[in-house]
């Protein structure tokens, strides 16, 4: 068992991933590999099963991102949505999945899919976590309240966690933002020995790290 577990009054057999109960800190670890995992999901006027894994693999492997937020019917949430609703395409021509994700059932999912002008704009599918099975392999699970954090995180096409930010449930995401992370872990990914500064957006410079530039940035 974690620290993180014992902070939050978990106990080994509260962990959803299949892994030996001393390597569950893993869960959720930048460059550790992201255990799979099958949820239901509300994806175009259907409810279907997906798995991590659907996504992963050396030849048509996808980029994934798991949104996570509080919840169906609120407030900030519908903002976060549509704006990442609205930029989908531009995820996808970077062959990368958003999977949304909260703690309500695929049938909240339809009921506040068809009721929002702003949700009615989401394309990808929509992960219902009811018992918060993926929350907490993720880290983002509150306990006391039975909801998520605002969580987001990049996976590459082997399953490794690439980049991550959660958020207080009070403050809203960027999902310009979260696609710059995103073209930036796909070039690193791409260009071995390059890596990305400060803000860094496509088509700017790049470093590559060596004795050569020791003192000298």
């Amino acid at each position: 068992m974690n620290h993180d577990m014992k902070k939050n009054g978990m106990s080994c057999g509260d962990c959803a991933c299949d892994c030996a109960c001393e390597e569950s800190i893993k869960c959720g670890a930048v460059g550790e590999e992201v255990h799979d995992i099958e949820l239901e999901a509300y994806h175009q006027d259907r409810i279907k099963k997906i798995k991590l894994s659907d996504y992963r693999g050396k030849k048509g492997g996808k980029w994934t991102i798991l949104f996570f937020y509080p919840a169906d019917f609120t407030f900030i949430c519908p903002t976060e949505l549509e704006e990442l609703a609205e930029a989908y395409d531009q995820f996808k021509k970077l062959d990368t999945e958003i999977l949304s994700v909260s703690t309500d059932t695929v049938f909240v999912h339809k009921a506040w899919h068809d009721a929002s002008d702003a949700v009615k704009k989401i394309k990808f599918p929509m992960l219902a976590d009811p018992a918060g099975k993926l929350s907490r392999m993720m880290g983002v699970y509150l306990e006391d309240e039975g909801i998520a954090l605002r969580g987001s995180f990049i996976i590459d096409p082997d399953g490794i966690l690439r980049a991550m930010e959660v958020h207080d449930n009070n403050i809203g995401r960027s999902a310009k933002e979260l696609l710059r992370k995103l073209q930036a872990a796909k070039f690193v990914r791409e260009h071995g020995g390059q890596v990305c500064p400060a803000s860094w957006n496509p088509g700017d410079d790049t470093l590559r790290p060596g004795l050569d530039l020791v003192g000298k940035i």
